[in-house]
């Protein structure tokens, strides 16, 4: 996490204040001790300024962890980006589930952490999927990967220079996932094979509007259907298209 710039000991309440409120933004997903140890004030202080925050719906608490609220969201303008996303990308993902009979994933980066906005899933019994608004890393799995390729180089560096948790025997390292966020921003694409779930295989796209990266789109199945050699360029053609649809809906709802 990156240290504030002022130092502690001259800055006032509110300054405090809006310090732990950039915390919780910046990183999408943090604990008070996490927001103490980056700020370098007392854990009871960090609580004090998080509880005012939440009070005001500015962060969210879940599980003990802080998010950015709903208001904070609005404020920046996210939440009506999202909201547009959720609703445009739905018909979206529901083609690339007829084409390929696999979970169909829309997601979100959300500070230092991935989001999953939408998704519609397989309907074979046996299939991947997550939770709507379930916060992922960024590091692990294709899409995940494919938000913090294009990501803002702070956060790059920031998600490089923390700990990197292992879910699997295939989750990437630090040197292969720097390795892989070029090859990413060279091929504009993502290929996992278990990094974050064991035996799902999945495969990503970048989604643009206004010249961005604002959300990628993700298709995943277990490997028993989906670890053939033929199966993630079939899959990254049908994803691929979908993208573009989904860039051209946006860009027309902007309007």
């Amino acid at each position: 996490m990156r240290m504030s710039s002022v130092p502690q000991a001259t800055q006032s309440s509110f300054s405090r204040g809006l310090s732990v409120l950039v915390a919780v933004a910046e990183n999408g997903d943090v604990s008070v001790e996490d927001v103490a140890a980056e700020l370098g004030m007392p854990l009871s202080t960090a609580y004090r300024y998080i509880r005012t925050l939440r009070d005001f719906e500015l962060v969210e608490e879940h599980e003990g962890r802080y998010v950015p609220g709903w208001r904070l969201l609005e404020l920046s303008g996210q939440h009506l980006t999202h909201a547009r996303l959720a609703e445009i990308g739905a018909s979206v993902l529901r083609d690339v589930v007829d084409t390929l009979s696999e979970t169909a994933v829309l997601t979100v980066r959300v500070g230092s952490q991935a989001m999953c906005l939408r998704q519609i899933e397989s309907p074979h019994p046996i299939r991947y999927a997550f939770r709507i608004n379930q916060l992922l890393p960024l590091h692990a799995g294709a899409g995940q990967r494919v938000l913090l390729a294009y990501a803002p180089a702070t956060v790059i560096q920031r998600v490089l220079a923390s700990p990197l948790p292992r879910y699997t025997g295939h989750t990437h390292d630090r040197e292969r996932l720097r390795h892989d966020l070029e090859h990413i921003r060279s091929t504009g694409a993502a290929v996992s094979h278990g990094e974050l779930n064991a035996g799902a295989v999945a495969v990503a796209a970048p989604v643009y509007a206004g010249g961005e990266v604002v959300c990628s789109l993700t298709v995943a199945g277990p490997e028993s259907r989906c670890g053939t050699k033929s199966w993630p360029a079939h899959a990254l053609a049908s994803l691929r298209a979908a993208a573009d649809t989904l860039s051209l809906a946006l860009e027309r709802s902007g309007r």
